[in-house]
C-alpha cells in the first residue's frame, strides 16, 4: 500500500485498489499547445434515470452525501464513541478541476518522464479541488503509438509510480473492453476531508463519461479528451478523524454514455469488479 496522506498514513485508494481503480502510469507531454486541459469550472452532479441514463443536473456537488459502498470494501470510521462503528458517510464537497497551463505541464512532464517527455503530446493537465501533500494534479499524454502515460503534479513537478510509464497500458480494462483503468488514488487533507483523483482511457463509441462515488447516485462529470479521461473530487466527513486503517473511503465508479445518452458501461455491474 501506497503510503501518500498527511501524517504519513496510509492511502484510502491503493495502486491496485479494487473494484474501482487500478493503477497506471505516468504522462508524457511535447511542448507545444497543450489543446484540451478542459475540466474548468464546478463540475455539476448528473442524475442517473431509472433507465441508467444521465439527466440534467438537479443539485450542486456539495448537496447530499457519498456513502461508503458497503459492496466496494469501504471502510468503516467510528462516527460516534458509542459502542458499534458505522462507516464514515462522505459528502462530494466539490468536483473542480483547474486548466494547468502549457507551460507547467511540459516541466511537470520533462521532471515526470526526462528525456521521453518529447515523445509524447498532453491531452488533459488539470489541478484538482483539493492538493494533498504530495499530489495536486495530473497530466495525462500519449504518443505516436497511442500508448499513454500519466503523471501526477505537485506545482510544476510530476511523478509516475509506474515503471516503465507506459505499463498503464492494457493493465486493466473492464469487461468488453469500453474501459480502461489508469492509476486511481486517494489521500486524507487534514482530519476531515479526502482528496481523489483518477484517470483511464476509453474505446470509440463514448461520447460521456461520469463518476459516482460509493453508494450516493449522482453522477459527476470526467474531464475527456484524447480518449483519455480524468476524474477528481473533494470529499468531506463529519468523523472526528480518517481511521488510518480506512483505506476505501468512497469507491468511485466509471459509467459510460454512447452519443444518443444511453448507458453502455456501468462498473457497478462489471462482473470483472464482483467480490
Amino acid at each position: 500500500m501506497k503510503i501518500d496522506a498527511e501524517d504519513n498514513r496510509p492511502s484510502l485508494r491503493s495502486r491496485w485498489g479494487v473494484p474501482v481503480a487500478v493503477a497506471a502510469g505516468v504522462a508524457t507531454l511535447s511542448i507545444g499547445a497543450v489543446a484540451v486541459f478542459s475540466g474548468a469550472g464546478e463540475a455539476q452532479p448528473v442524475l442517473a434515470s431509472p433507465a441508467g441514463n444521465p439527466t440534467g443536473a438537479a443539485a450542486s456537488p456539495s448537496a447530499g452525501a457519498a456513502h461508503g459502498s458497503t459492496s466496494g470494501g469501504t471502510g468503516g470510521t467510528s462516527s460516534s464513541g458509542q459502542g458499534s462503528s458505522a462507516p464514515a458517510v462522505y459528502t462530494v464537497t466539490s468536483g473542480k478541476t483547474t486548466p494547468i497551463d502549457a507551460g507547467t505541464v511540459t516541466r511537470i512532464l520533462s521532471s515526470c518522464l526526462g528525456a521521453d517527455a518529447s515523445r509524447y503530446h498532453a491531452v488533459i493537465g488539470v489541478r484538482t479541488p483539493l492538493a494533498s501533500k504530495d499530489w495536486d494534479g495530473v497530466v495525462v499524454a500519449v504518443d505516436s503509438a497511442g500508448q499513454y502515460v500519466q503523471c501526477e503534479s505537485k506545482g510544476d513537478k510530476g511523478n509516475s509510480p509506474d515503471s516503465p510509464p507506459t505499463f498503464i497500458n492494457n493493465r486493466l480494462w473492464g469487461t468488453g473492453r469500453t474501459i480502461a483503468y489508469f492509476d486511481s488514488i486517494g489521500s486524507p487533507v487534514g482530519k476531515k476531508q479526502l482528496a481523489m483523483l483518477g484517470a483511464g482511457h476509453y474505446a470509440s463509441g463514448v461520447a460521456r463519461i461520469t463518476i459516482s462515488y460509493g453508494d450516493d447516485p449522482k453522477q459527476y462529470p470526467a474531464v475527456m479528451a484524447g480518449g483519455a479521461f480524468v476524474y477528481a473530487a473533494a470529499l468531506a466527513t463529519e468523523a472526528s478523524h480518517i481511521d488510518p486503517m480506512d483505506v476505501g473511503g468512497p469507491n468511485p465508479y466509471v459509467h459510460a454514455f454512447d452519443a444518443s445518452g444511453k448507458e453502455i458501461y456501468n462498473q457497478q455491474k462489471d462482473p470483472q469488479f464482483a467480490r
